[in-house]
Parts: C-alpha cells; sequence; structure tokens
C-alpha cells in the first residue's frame, strides 16, 4: 500500500497555493504524468465546492483514466481527493495550506493508493513514486510563474 507525504514551505501564500491546487483544469500544463484532466461536474456543497474530475496519466507507452471527487474547502484551506472509478482499488490524497507569514505558507501534500492490478502497479508503480516527489516543486514553481516569485 504504497503512500507519499512531504511538506514544504514556499513563497506564496496560503490562499494563492489553495487557488492553485484547486485549478484543476490547468495540471496537464505542468503536473508529471498527467496528460489529460476534465471536469465533470462542479458543486457547492455548504462552504466546500466539488469538483468530479476525469484524469489521464500517462508514462511511455501506459496510459491510465481516473475518477476523483475533489472537495475545495477554502475556509479550512484543505483539498481531499477521493477515488471514484479507474485503475486503483483505492486513493487518496489530501492538500494542506498553513499560512506562516503575509507571502509564505506551508504545504503538505499526502498521497495513498493501491492498483488494483500488480502488473499496472510493476509498470506505473516506481513512476508514480517519482512523479509524487515532484509534485511539491512543480507546483511551487507553477505559483512563481503564476504569482511571481516573491521574496521574504
Amino acid at each position: 500500500m504504497p503512500s507519499f507525504s512531504t511538506k514544504r514551505r514556499v513563497r506564496h501564500s496560503a490562499a494563492e497555493m489553495f487557488d492553485l491546487v484547486a485549478d484543476v483544469e490547468k495540471y496537464p500544463q505542468f503536473v508529471p504524468l498527467c496528460t489529460a484532466l476534465r471536469v465533470r461536474s462542479r458543486t457547492a456543497k455548504g462552504d466546500t465546492n466539488v469538483i468530479v474530475a476525469v484524469m489521464t496519466v500517462a508514462y511511455k507507452v501506459v496510459s491510465q483514466t481516473f475518477t476523483s471527487r475533489v472537495t475545495l474547502d477554502k475556509q479550512n484551506l484543505v483539498i481531499l481527493v477521493e477515488y471514484l472509478d479507474g485503475p486503483f482499488s483505492r486513493l487518496q490524497n489530501r492538500w494542506t495550506f498553513r499560512p506562516t507569514g503575509d507571502n509564505t505558507c506551508e504545504v503538505e501534500f499526502f498521497i495513498d493508493y493501491e492498483f488494483k492490478s500488480r502488473t499496472l502497479a510493476m509498470l506505473m508503480g516506481a513512476m508514480f513514486d517519482t512523479a509524487f516527489r515532484k509534485f511539491a516543486v512543480a507546483f511551487e514553481k507553477r505559483a512563481d510563474e503564476v504569482y511571481g516569485r516573491k521574496s521574504v
């Protein structure tokens, strides 16, 4: 049951980083392995917004598509992704954004997943691990592009 967790302090506000991660349609432009993403629905649920998204990830000749429910809780600066359908038996990830100053925050990324197929796990498992290690850096780089590099 692979899982990965990381915390990074970045030179962007928690609200900016939340908005950047919440903008799922832009993922194919900069997220490792993500080749396509389509939003199937958006609904407001109390103080949160819920997106159902279909994401395609690919590595070399292997391509997989899966559907997730993304709960955007801006008030608490938390994004929760829950697996709905696709090649996994389990997938959950969570983003947490904690302000550490006016223009800084700590970004925590956690993911826990398991492929249904052992063959697919062997083919994509190591690549997924490598990609997850690059996620935080990819989002921080994207934030620098979107919001400008800030000094603290």
